[in-house]
């Protein structure tokens, strides 16, 4: 029976969601993996198969529940100027992923994730991808944990370091919307400079960041194209049916919002659920990781992503530079 796993990760999650909302720097899926880790020991055989199915299926319909607050025409109109800044970032991320993976010799799941999850959006990214290379949960909770280190450290220090550079406020909201992972940390460092300087980068640092996250859509095309070819090699290539129904749900609900005057209340309700179902899901994979061999196996990782940091830091303030935001 899957209804006793699944009901425990509900019920557990509610308060790590509610926490995450009071301390947004950290988020409501971190404190949901870290939770579920501590409390594996007492999960019993009989709630795995529910836990399972919410690790697995509820993250994908987070994703699906995420299309829904990508307006496409809006978020690119919007965050056009800084499309230049996003896409060098992005692709900075991947391509030291791609080669420190290689130098580490560490598992090409775990270093998809963090690559992912460093240039996107953080645990929305990571959902959208994990499924699509198979990454195991340990692997998803590893990833998770990396990408949330280097987050809180961006909101803490980014501020600071705005100030030092003398940065413009547009120059810090593309800054803060381009180098800081998870939305929740945007918003976090965004708000922060806002309150020293009375200025008012947090709309355009958010705007900056649903525009990256838009990369969703292609990376996980290219992924599932490659994995697929890449395991099936000698049959013929359709790409529709290469492509995770999951990620063409999310496509057409992003295209449904860019077409159709849906409802303000509705898209808010569904932005909700959509965190509501990824701090589920985080919850499901905590209570299936063993924090222990995490703790011991987590070191590359931590490199990993320390290194995608640095790397899509200094090109953001590069590129900001080059096109004359700064």
């Amino acid at each position: 029976m899957k209804t006793k796993g699944i009901i425990l990760s509900f019920i557990l999650a509610i308060p790590c969601y509610l926490l995450g909302k009071m301390y947004p720097v950290i988020g409501g899926p971190v404190i949901a993996i870290i939770v579920g880790m501590i409390l594996k020991r007492f999960v019993k055989e009989d709630y795995e198969a529910g836990i399972k199915f919410t690790s697995k299926k509820v993250l994908q319909l987070a994703v699906i529940m995420l299309g829904f607050s990508m307006n496409i025409n809006q978020v690119v109109k919007s965050g056009y100027e800084s499309l230049p800044v996003i896409i060098s970032t992005i692709s900075i991320a991947l391509i030291t992923a791609f080669i420190m993976c290689k130098i580490l010799k560490m598992e090409r799941e775990n270093a998809i994730l963090v690559g992912v999850g460093s240039s996107i959006c953080g645990g929305s990214a990571i959902a959208a991808t994990a499924p699509i290379i198979n990454a195991d949960d340990e692997t998803i909770a590893k990833s998770i944990s990396t990408i949330f280190l280097f987050n809180v450290i961006a909101a803490i220090i980014f501020p600071t370091l705005g100030e030092f550079l003398h940065l413009t406020n547009e120059g810090f909201a593309v800054f803060a919307g381009t180098a800081v992972n998870d939305t929740s940390s945007v918003t976090a460092a965004a708000a922060s400079w806002d309150a020293v300087h009375g200025s008012n980068t947090l709309e355009m640092a958010t705007v900056v960041k649903l525009t990256r996250t838009l990369a969703i859509i292609p990376i996980s095309i290219i992924l599932s194209i490659y994995e697929n070819k890449k395991n099936n090699a000698d049959k013929e290539l359709n790409v529709l049916k290469l492509i995770p129904s999951f990620i063409l749900f999310f496509v057409l609900f992003s295209i449904l919002t860019t077409v159709l005057p849906l409802p303000d209340a509705f898209i808010s309700g569904t932005k909700v659920l959509s965190k509501f179902f990824i701090t589920m899901a985080m919850m499901a994979i905590g209570l299936s990781t063993d924090i222990v061999n995490l703790i011991k196996t987590g070191g590359k990782s931590i490199v990993l992503g320390f290194v995608c940091w640095i790397a899509v830091t200094l090109m953001s303030l590069l590129m900001q530079n080059v096109v004359g935001l700064i």
